[in-house]
């Protein structure tokens, strides 16, 4: 480590210790022997590729997991953090993309949620000079105490959190992707706000895939690969280039795959133009072709999922054009995207996809209803025979058919939403939006052939990915996404792992170069 302080001794005392933790899940170990400190007033970005280690060790930091082995200390004293609460007591606060906050509530209320230091609750008037003090220190000066959380924008919600924090007494704040899902403006708000923490001498990991974003906020930038730490450096003194080669070391390229051939003037064209979604997505353009497979790449925030929403009729704010062979496609209608032949395998299996309590052959069935109907009577044997037809087509064991379909792992329930999705012969485009999100290896290799399958069979792919190496395993085209923007457009063979990244990262990466 750089500087007047580090693990083990030094000039300045830091206000984080972390000194070689490890934590493993069965044989897996996530997190290994990983040391880096924090000094009050500092920034330091915590930086990985997927799979890293980034979320454990923010996990073990923030009282929900415990480390297997190592030592975690604040301002010197060695914790043994059993909760977040009591990480929280010490002073550890974590502020992720997933806000705790109640938007019915007043900004007040929230401010207060989670609070239980008892000389924060006292009289009213108390409570609102208190909430005003809080929101002056994150910059939220303007907003009145007793505004409904629902009236603020995202990003102010985002700095009513860190606010509260505040009113929690931390002294270490925690931010997992913060920006993930704000605005450029609101980017900037949070921006203010960790730099008035630093100021007032409190300590900042800063977690996130936005590189720009690291290279521009943090003090120091502390990188793990595999579980491993690799560094630690001074900001300054690193390029976006260099950050990337640390996040992803020198390895082989992976192999290149045969690339489909396309019929000229063949098959199906999607045309995508001028498509712009609320703030995720900005004046996108992109074609696509029956036959390949074309990844949208991007980190979370990034726009691919709001783009492939919009083409599939589920973005009632789209705006733009979509055409599918010729013909116009109307925006915020699935019943249309569906009726040209546009077919959407969601992200969220469990939340948008599945019936989980319901047999797996009823959920593979579940939208053929319609036509295995007579007079309002199913027909029972031909349902079945379907849904035999289909796990046979994406790999789920006929045997598993009367089972629920929460009782599947997550790759088998994957197939399952994949399987019922090729029921139709008239699909044209088929839309995955992260398809092997929480599916291990082995289910990972079955849903990639039953991608590429499709693609043989005519159709056009596209599908969302924040993994590397499975954009570079299953697409033909890569089309790179950044801040709700297409920022390149590649055959896969002219694309190595550095540039992907960088392009999905790091808007400064060619000045790097």
């Amino acid at each position: 480590m750089s500087g007047a302080c580090s693990i083990g001794g030094g000039m300045s005392p830091s206000l984080l210790e972390v000194d070689h933790v490890t934590r493993s899940f069965g044989a897996v170990r996530a997190v290994d022997g990983v040391s880096f400190d924090v000094r009050p007033g500092e920034v330091v970005g915590l930086c990985g590729h997927n799979g890293a280690g980034k979320s454990t060790i923010v996990k073990m930091l923030s009282g929900q997991l415990r480390p297997d082995s190592g030592r975690i200390l604040l301002a010197g004293n060695e914790l043994k953090l059993a909760s977040p609460r009591q990480a929280q007591a010490e002073g550890i606060v974590l502020v992720d993309q997933e806000l705790s906050l109640v938007p019915a509530l007043s900004v007040l209320d929230n401010l207060q949620l989670g609070n239980f230091d008892s000389t924060f609750v006292r009289k009213p008037s108390y409570d609102f000079n208190r909430a005003r003090s809080l929101l002056d220190a994150v910059g939220l000066a303007h907003v009145n105490p007793a505004t409904p959380l629902e009236d603020l924008s995202i990003g102010q919600r985002q700095l009513i959190e860190i606010a509260r924090a505040l009113g929690r007494k931390a002294r270490l704040f925690l931010l997992d992707e913060p920006t993930a899902t704000l605005s450029s403006i609101d980017i900037e708000h949070v921006f203010a706000a960790i730099r008035r923490l630093t100021a007032a001498g409190h300590g900042v990991v800063y977690v996130s895939h936005r590189l720009d974003e690291v290279l521009h906020l943090t003090d120091r930038v502390t990188v793990v690969r595999d579980g491993r730490l690799v560094g630690t450096r001074d900001t300054k003194a690193i390029t976006g280039k260099e950050l990337v080669t640390m996040m992803l070391g020198k390895h082989e390229e992976p192999p290149l795959r045969a690339r489909a051939s396309v019929a000229q003037g063949g098959g199906s064209t999607l045309a995508v133009s001028g498509l712009f979604v609320g703030e995720g997505a900005r004046d996108v353009a992109l074609t696509a072709k029956a036959g390949l497979v074309y990844a949208l790449a991007g980190q979370v925030g990034s726009g691919t999922t709001e783009v492939i929403r919009a083409i599939s009729g589920l973005a009632p704010d789209a705006r733009g054009s979509v055409v599918l062979n010729g013909k116009p496609v109307p925006l915020g209608s699935i019943r249309a995207a569906t009726r040209a032949g546009i077919i959407l395998v969601p992200g969220d299996r469990k939340g948008e996809g599945l019936f989980l309590g319901q047999k797996v052959e009823d959920n593979l069935t579940a939208t053929s209803l319609p036509r295995y109907s007579r007079f309002g009577v199913l027909k029972a044997a031909g349902l079945r025979k379907l849904a035999r037809k289909l796990a046979g087509i994406c790999g789920v064991d006929a045997r598993r058919l009367p089972d629920a379909v929460r009782d599947l792992s997550g790759g088998n329930q994957q197939k399952v939403l994949i399987g019922r999705s090729l029921e139709r012969k008239d699909t044209r485009v088929l839309l995955f939006d992260e398809p092997t999100r929480g599916v291990d290896v082995g289910g990972r290799a079955d849903i990639h052939k039953l991608i590429r399958s499709v693609a043989d069979g005519g159709a056009i792919v596209l599908f969302t990915s924040t993994e590397l190496p499975e954009i570079l395993h299953l697409a033909d085209v890569i089309v790179a996404m950044r801040g709700g923007r297409i920022v390149s457009v590649r055959e896969r063979e002219q694309v190595d792992s550095h540039e992907l990244l960088a392009d999905m990262t790091h808007s400064s990466a060619q000045e790097d170069a």
